[in-house]
């Protein structure tokens, strides 16, 4: 396994005062810390199952990607403020500390909270829902290491996110 390395999460949550949505990940892939972005691994396919639930085009870019949820009214961010990790790996996570989600729901006007991984749920579980006292429904990973699922499997249950929006 790859060497531990402490991460403080360095990217923005994207939410603003109609989202009604709030998806989380664990904590950024080194793809995604570069590019600024969650879920940005180029086979990670959870921008591919949001376009395709939304019945938008794929958006190429950052900002594409981000207005795209904001239209729908989808705030992203990850369940993870701070945690010791090797590479991409949800497994190799310690000492995860979690994010404050005050800020964003005095905010928005949150309807549901989904969590995607089951780390990521386990997570939430145990760091944030004691606090925010609200809780989360788990969706299955869109990362390429979780690829048993098929892209309309996937579909499916995301489908759920519709619901609330």
């Amino acid at each position: 396994m790859a060497e531990l390395i402490h991460i403080t999460h360095p990217i923005k949550p994207i939410y603003d005062e109609y989202s009604r949505v709030l998806m989380l990940g664990t904590m950024p892939s080194p793809a995604s810390r570069e590019a600024g972005i969650p879920y940005a691994h180029p086979r990670n396919r959870f921008w591919p199952v949001l376009a395709t639930l939304l019945d938008e085009p794929l958006p190429e870019s950052v900002e594409g990607k981000r207005a795209m949820v904001l239209r729908h009214h989808i705030a992203i961010w990850d369940v993870i403020a701070s945690c010791d990790i090797a590479g991409a790996s949800d497994a190799s996570i310690r000492n995860a500390v979690g994010n404050d989600f005050t800020p964003l729901l005095k905010t928005a006007p949150i309807k549901a909270i989904f969590t995607t991984g089951t780390k990521a749920t386990q997570l939430y579980r145990k760091l944030c829902e004691p606090m925010v006292g609200r809780p989360c429904i788990g969706l299955p990973s869109t990362s390429p290491a979780h690829a048993a699922m098929s892209f309309d499997q996937l579909l499916a249950r995301y489908r759920v996110i519709l619901d609330y929006l």
